[in-house]
């Protein structure tokens, strides 16, 4: 190398070095920043450990359990290691007698939410994609959070040694079922978008996003979007002529469609247009805790008939209360209702909400249900075999 040429090589590499250390000691600020938030918001009235009564732990342990939303991803924590804060890991699920875990993505998140009317002008996970080290791609875009976030827990997976799946087909979740019979240690997940601004505005993106193994879409989330009005929204309106056109693509592709979050007239326009079963993915019970996120008895009626399901909601909003008891008052509810067969549980572990329990408490609302008079039948499909039944019936065969 040339005396000339050697300042600059020197220069190259000092300059790399700085680059690496910045982006270390950025990954360290935003593993801080995430960890003080989550502790501050992801909230557990009773950390654990859980103790049950001998005939409720008999029957949990019957159970093949079925959570249908959990914002895990969202933190940036490892979720094969036991974590001292949020929800939801593979440890945790495992003690907590959890077959699947469905991980749900939001892409974009209002400042200061709340559950009256936000607009789409802020958005926090700008902010989470920065701190957190995210590639520059996600710093402007949409969708590559949701690819970035799929390929985290495609990552975890592969890390995992097959103690963690990722359910992508009926065949997938056949063959984990089959394995998990011998193993009640592994643990399946499944991936679903919080909101169809995931799709950057552009409905050519759902191939994409299938491609990266999403297999739910909640078509609305904290603020209206292009496809459909939002409860939490502005003009709370419904199904945009793109919005009828995004639910007939879903349904080709056989992903399933999440009502949570959405307005009244989205629920009604989608109820028309469906053709295949609907999920309301985690949300409450109007008769138990009157809000505009819950839903009346006639949007559950109406989910009921199109074969779909509603997850009842762990927290306060959704279940009225602030332990398991109100849970499991919200799922009485819904199934006197609608029956046994459309009720399954949407915990939103992991949402930025307080819960009663983390995923290892799962017993808990077994106890509960049990304690409220469902019968064990009712109880087996409620915890996961709806869910288990309605995957095997609406994802890809292949």
């Amino acid at each position: 190398m040339s005396p000339r040429r050697r300042p600059l090589a020197v220069a190259a590499v000092a300059g790399t070095a700085l680059a690496v250390g910045g982006q270390i000691a950025r990954r360290a600020i935003g593993e801080a920043l995430s960890a003080r938030t989550e502790r501050r918001l992801n909230v557990v009235a009773d950390p654990g450990p859980y103790v049950l009564p001998p005939a409720v732990a008999d029957l949990h342990e019957r159970l093949t359990v079925v959570d249908l939303h959990g914002d895990s991803l969202l933190w940036g924590r490892d979720l094969l290691r036991r974590a001292d804060r949020g929800h939801v890991d593979v440890p945790r699920l495992v003690e907590g007698g959890v077959a699947l875990q469905v991980f749900a993505v939001a892409t974009k998140v209002p400042r200061h939410l709340n559950i009256e009317e936000n607009d789409d002008r802020s958005d926090d996970i700008t902010f989470v994609s920065v701190v957190q080290g995210w590639p520059p791609a996600t710093w402007r875009s949409r969708l590559p959070r949701a690819e970035y976030q799929a390929s985290r827990l495609r990552s975890m997976a592969a890390a995992s040694g097959g103690q963690l799946s990722v359910i992508r087909s009926a065949a997938d979740l056949a063959a984990f079922l089959g394995r998990r019979a011998g193993d009640p240690t592994l643990v399946a997940g499944l991936l679903a978008i919080e909101g169809a601004s995931a799709l950057d505005d552009d409905l050519a993106n759902v191939e994409r996003l299938a491609a990266a193994g999403y297999r739910m879409m909640g078509i609305a989330h904290f603020f209206d979007t292009p496809f459909a009005g939002s409860a939490h929204g502005v003009a709370k309106g419904g199904l945009t002529g793109r919005g009828r056109d995004l639910v007939a693509e879903l349904e080709r592709r056989r992903m399933i469609v999440d009502l949570a979050h959405a307005s009244a007239a989205t629920i009604d326009d989608a109820l028309a247009v469906a053709t295949r079963p609907l999920v309301v993915s985690h949300t409450g019970v109007r008769p138990v805790a009157d809000n505009m996120r819950n839903l009346s008895d006639d949007q559950l009626r109406g989910v009921a008939a199109t074969g779909g399901l509603v997850g009842i909601g762990f927290w306060p909003t959704a279940s009225g209360g602030t332990d398991a008891s109100w849970i499991a008052r919200s799922i009485a509810h819904a199934v006197s209702v609608i029956g046994a067969d459309h009720v399954a549980l949407g915990s939103d572990f992991d949402g930025a909400v307080p819960v009663p329990f983390d995923a290892s408490g799962m017993g808990l609302l077994t106890g509960a249900l049990r304690a409220d008079g469902v019968d064990e039948s009712a109880i087996e499909r409620i915890m996961g075999g709806n869910a288990i039944d309605l995957l095997a019936r609406s994802l890809p065969n292949d």
